[in-house]
């Protein structure tokens, strides 16, 4: 039988009465000098952290990405570089309008996001469990947020408001079409795909680059809940999610999911009949098809949810040589928002967290402010600034990603003239079979209960544009209400 440890406090001293306060007699006050009740009340009102602004809930695990295809003719980022590779992961499913305490079985886009622990460094896939999204304006995303949480007054939910910018933002609907399809509501993390959703990009040894897709398919296949069974499952647990990922794991029933690329010549962005960089797009596979990558699986659950899964911090902005950005404008403005995220949630300096932490070398010249429990990281007390004559850390050119060419006159570009809203949606809805279809109609028409009457039409009018049985089908299903 292990020995036990002893107790002490955050300075190391040791505890002697962890079950009584210090007082003045029986039935007198308290002391102050009882620093170690005073200690453990401070503790308890700073356990908690400001919770996620967006994907509040999530539910995640460690695992490995193994390279099943040789790809590197299209980039030299060393995660891919030989057949075989294998690199370590985190990875943290979530739903993107609830609180830390909302209902996992809840119809929601769910949030697909990776951290691999790379040789260059970390390499974060921040995604969804969709290929597309609702907008594709960063301008916008505040506003569509603010949709999706709770009216001001009312403390609510507020379908009104989700249709109101809607019916005002069609290039949402082809995002709204996979929301209210089977696949807004998997059973578990399990059995959803995982999507970059935008276009970024690879660039090889020779400095050639290509926009590309990143696809993450699951090997579990498809299952879902309708509205009625997920309400079901939520009436008996609020933590459906968390309870088959963190069991699956536990019985040693690793789930995998097959990697793969879509890739497009720099040339051939120039000639397509859409936007590359919308992501409100797909790209036709037809076209740009798949090409595998290899097989990532989750085999380890975390020790410690809070230090692992609540502090781990993804961000576009962390990429490794060989994977850039692209023109897509939600991207940009995600390289700056989701760190500056983390700054204000986590502190200065998240990425020393152990989970965070990349499993390579760091050097860098970032100093002092909170949470710098690491001194001093460039070799030479000397060397705080940069350049220096004190053999500091210093930049390697022979990293540089090639130049990207940009044209074009800055303005304020209107995000609806010239977009076609429509085509897509279109090609989706008649990808379904009729059974599909109706579950659409039917989840569509629910979630514009109490919706006013002028705001449904609008949103109809959309419908219509895509599809007259589309919007035929959601007229049909609100009558039945």
């Amino acid at each position: 039988m292990a020995e036990n440890r002893q107790l002490t406090t955050t300075a190391g001293a040791p505890i002697p009465d962890n079950q009584n306060s210090i007082t003045a007699g029986p039935r007198g006050p308290l002391l102050i000098q009882d620093y170690q009740l005073i200690e453990k009340l401070a503790h308890q009102n700073r356990e908690r952290i400001p919770e996620r602004v967006v994907h509040a809930k999530g539910w995640g695990a460690y695992g490995t990405l193994t390279i099943t295809n040789d790809i590197s003719n299209y980039t030299r980022a060393l995660i891919f570089s030989e057949v075989g590779k294998k690199t370590d992961l985190i990875a943290r499913f979530s739903t993107v309008a609830g609180e830390l305490g909302a209902a996992d079985h809840e119809r929601d886009v769910r949030g697909f996001a990776l951290k691999f622990y790379t040789d260059e460094g970390n390499w974060d896939m921040v995604g969804n469990n969709t290929p597309v999204f609702f907008l594709r304006d960063p301008y916008k995303f505040p506003d569509f947020i603010h949709t999706q949480k709770r009216h001001p007054k009312t403390n609510l939910r507020s379908p009104t408001a989700m249709w109101d910018y809607w019916s005002l933002s069609p290039e949402s609907l082809h995002q709204v079409t996979i929301l209210m399809s089977d696949r807004g509501l998997p059973i578990s993390p399990m059995h959803m795909n995982g999507y970059g959703s935008h276009t970024y990009s690879l660039w090889n040894d020779s400095g050639e680059r290509v926009w590309v897709k990143f696809h993450f398919k699951t090997l579990q296949g498809h299952e879902f809940y309708t509205n009625e069974e997920g309400a079901r499952i939520v009436g008996k647990t609020r933590e459906g999610y968390q309870e088959a990922l963190f069991g699956a794991i536990e019985n040693g029933e690793f789930p995998q999911w097959r990697m793969f690329i879509q890739v497009m010549p720099e040339k051939e962005a120039e000639n397509q009949p859409f936007n590359p960089f919308d992501l409100t797009k797909v790209w036709p596979h037809k076209d740009f098809p798949l090409i595998e990558v290899g097989i990532m699986e989750l085999n380890k659950n975390p020790e410690n949810y809070f230090a692992e899964l609540e502090q781990v911090a993804f961000s576009p902005s962390n990429i490794v040589p060989g994977i850039g950005f692209s023109p897509d404008k939600v991207l940009q403005s995600r390289i700056f928002s989701y760190a500056d995220a983390h700054r204000y949630r986590l502190g200065t300096h998240y990425e020393a967290l152990p989970v965070n932490r990349p499993r390579c070398p760091v050097n860098h010249y970032h100093k002092d402010g909170l949470m710098n429990f690491f001194g001093q990281s460039t070799g030479s007390v000397d060397a705080y600034y940069e350049p220096n004559s004190f053999n500091g850390p210093q930049e390697d050119h022979s990293f540089l990603e090639p130049p990207l060419k940009i044209d074009g006159d800055a303005a304020r570009y209107d995000r609806h003239d010239g977009n076609d809203n429509y085509t897509q949606p279109r090609a989706l809805h008649d990808l379904m079979t009729l059974e599909q279809q109706q579950r659409l109609y039917s989840n569509t028409a629910a979630s514009m209960v109490g919706v006013p009457k002028d705001i449904i039409e609008r949103a109809l009018g959309h419908y219509t544009k895509i599809s007259p049985d589309y919007s035929d089908g959601i007229r049909s299903a609100l009558k039945q209400l």
